[in-house]
């Protein structure tokens, strides 16, 4: 995966600011809140092209690149990588800045794929029309 942020229009799809309560024994922030930021963007990307409910079904190509520091400013970046007859992979990457607000780093990177769901909680097909213009 690229070693530059991405070129996402409207920016990143969720900024925070890691903070103390979000860390493991050794003063790192942990992994899974990581994921969990990096599950949160990605389900707001897919909420903002969906009709409809869906769920995060895998996670692929992980990495974890660098720790997150506390007061590091987190940037989560999502890009549309695939779409099937009932799936999205979304291509996300989380990117930091230390306090200072410069030298952006990434620490993150993989590919969270999502199902959309009926209502009876079964895959159903996603709407092409409205996907199309998302894949060009």
């Amino acid at each position: 995966m690229a070693d530059e942020i991405p070129n996402v229009p409207g920016g990143p799809h969720l900024r925070t600011v890691a903070m103390p309560r979000d860390t493991n024994a050794s003063g790192a922030i942990f992994g899974g809140w990581t994921v969990s930021q990096m599950d949160l963007a990605g389900g707001t990307f897919v909420a903002q092209r969906a009709q409809g409910r869906f769920v995060t079904v895998s996670i692929e190509t992980m990495r974890f690149l660098k720790p997150i520091e506390v007061g590091d400013e987190v940037s989560v970046y999502c890009t549309l990588q695939e779409q099937g007859d009932t799936s999205i992979a979304v291509k996300i990457e989380t990117w930091v800045r230390d306090r200072s607000g410069i030298n952006p780093e990434k620490v993150t990177e993989g590919v969270f794929t999502y199902v959309a769901l009926n209502e009876h909680g079964k895959p159903q097909a996603l709407n092409a029309s409205r996907w199309a213009r998302f894949m060009a």
